[in-house]
């Protein structure tokens, strides 16, 4: 992926929710804002070859961001299991994997955090994205979430392409 069509993180303006460092990794007390988890799924399932499916790495309830098997995959050993590239919690927040110098930025800007185990599994751009909880903070979420699928899958596709998708009604 171009690094110009990656757009600069703002520092997110919310603290950091407290997150169990374990397993199952989530949030502690924090819940969706019904709308703006509406609008994620909306997003997330527009873009192109993905399904909605239940994780199969994750907790009861989670639903996987599952590539087809028609998509060539440009990083496939950045993805933990089949061809879930990141997973929706019932909380909102997802696990994704990022390149690693996103993944850095997105931390350092206070958007997401390290899985507990990426480094063993040596995915240093596995992380939790925390939960959008307004608009603001869902455009730069699914901007990251599109950065783990273009980096999947060595597509190049940009916010607007699928949220023109997304208006229009279309998949």
């Amino acid at each position: 992926m171009n690094s110009e069509q990656s757009i600069t993180l703002p520092l997110r303006k919310r603290p950091r929710p407290s997150t169990h460092q374990g397993m199952p990794h989530a949030q502690i007390g924090v819940s969706p804002v019904p709308e703006v988890h509406a609008e994620l799924f909306l997003r997330c399932y527009a873009l192109p070859y993905v399904q909605n499916r239940p994780t199969v790495i994750s907790v009861p309830g989670a639903r996987a961001l599952w590539l087809r098997e028609d998509l060539p995959l440009a990083h496939p050993e950045a993805i933990a299991a089949g061809r879930e590239f990141a997973h929706i919690h019932p909380d909102g927040s997802l696990h994704i994997s990022l390149p690693p110098e996103r993944a850095r930025e997105a931390m350092e800007k206070g958007w997401a955090e390290p899985h507990p185990i990426a480094h063993y599994l040596g995915n240093e751009g596995m992380v939790m994205l925390y939960t959008p909880l307004d608009e603001v903070e869902l455009d730069i979420i699914f901007g990251l979430i599109l950065d783990s699928y273009n980096f999947v899958t060595g597509r190049s596709l940009r916010p607007k392409d699928v949220l023109s998708a997304v208006n229009a009604g279309e998949k």
